[in-house]
């Protein structure tokens, strides 16, 4: 009789699934490439993330991405990529995107130079 009752409370209680843990996105966007202090890179008037590879861009790939945007993005996981090499000019990043609050986060996967300069203000 228990596992009838048993049985019975299973079938009558909601079944929930498990939640899906949180998934970083892999995006790319373009900007300006600047180091807001030692060490700390920045992207500023970056174009909106568009879901994307980890891979660096084919040249096709490249030349579908918008070149700017109004978007500042604080850059992580840097020290792989000789970025020093790309200050001051528009690139093109990849990576994974943590959103947040005043300014969101790329963990970067690739590094493309788009131009030797930003746009113009």
């Amino acid at each position: 009789m228990d596992a009838l009752i048993l049985a019975f409370a299973l079938m009558a209680s909601p079944q929930t699934k498990p939640e899906a843990p949180n998934k970083a996105e892999v995006v790319a966007v373009a900007g300006c490439l600047r180091e807001a202090a030692p060490d700390a890179w920045t992207l500023t008037d970056a174009s909106d993330p568009v879901p994307s590879n980890a891979n660096a861009p084919s040249p096709k790939e490249l030349a579908s991405y918008a070149k700017s945007g109004k978007n500042e993005f604080r850059l992580t996981g840097v020290s792989v990529f000789n970025l020093a090499a790309h200050r001051g000019h528009t690139v093109l990043i990849k990576g994974l995107l943590n959103k947040g609050a005043p300014v969101s986060r790329l963990n970067v996967t690739s590094v493309t130079m788009v131009s030797p300069a930003c746009p113009a203000k």
